[in-house]
């Protein structure tokens, strides 16, 4: 064998095992690249001021319904007793400088993370609300929520689905002759969800 490809081989084989054995990184970065969200937002403007006189939004990422989701025994293996982040990728936050009232329970105006939570045999589902100072507090991902302390729970009912969308979809809709009774709407796939929202707003 030639004397310098003898020496290669050798070199070569001698480097591997070091690579070999480097330790991975013990941490690794995701995304940066923009995500598709979406926000859902009720203003109210004060005509006499010509000023805002107050509003509150609802900013979510949207995942895709697989129709896997719809074999019930999948479904409920993913979502009973459990508390799902309600949206994708970042967390799904309300954003609100008025006070509101969901399914009537007093919401003081702030900055939440939202999840569903569904009950263990499956027949009531709910809003969870989460203190985002102790999710950061502990680096907790929304991918992670069941670590997350929910704060408290608001009811939401089951609607059935007029459409089928494929995307999440989180709608905030009132009437006219009436602005401050506002209705929350969750709908992805055979997935739909209601809440009333009373609305505190000074003219």
């Amino acid at each position: 064998m030639n004397i310098r490809v003898a020496l290669g081989t050798f070199i070569l084989l001698s480097v591997i095992p070091i690579y070999a054995q480097q330790p991975k990184p013990a941490v690794v970065a995701e995304g940066g690249q923009p995500d598709d969200r979406a926000s859902a937002r009720v203003l109210y403007w004060n005509r006499v001021k010509d000023k805002a006189a107050g509003q509150f939004a609802i900013d979510y990422g949207r995942p895709v319904w697989k129709s896997d989701y719809e074999d019930p025994v999948k479904f409920d293996g993913m979502t009973k007793g459990k508390t799902w982040r309600m949206g994708s990728n970042f967390w799904t936050a309300l954003d609100t400088c008025l006070p509101l009232k969901i399914s009537g329970k007093a919401v003081p105006a702030g900055y939440y993370y939202l999840g569903l939570h569904r009950s263990a045999d499956g027949s009531n589902w709910s809003l969870a609300f989460i203190d985002p100072a102790k999710v950061r507090a502990a680096h907790i991902d929304a991918f992670e929520i069941q670590k997350a302390p929910v704060a408290f729970e608001v009811p939401m009912s089951i609607t059935q689905a007029a459409t089928k969308p494929e995307k999440l979809t989180i709608e905030l809709s009132y009437p006219q002759d009436n602005i401050r009774k506002v209705t929350l709407s969750v709908a992805w796939g055979t997935l739909a969800l209601t809440a009333p929202i009373d609305v505190t707003v000074a003219e």
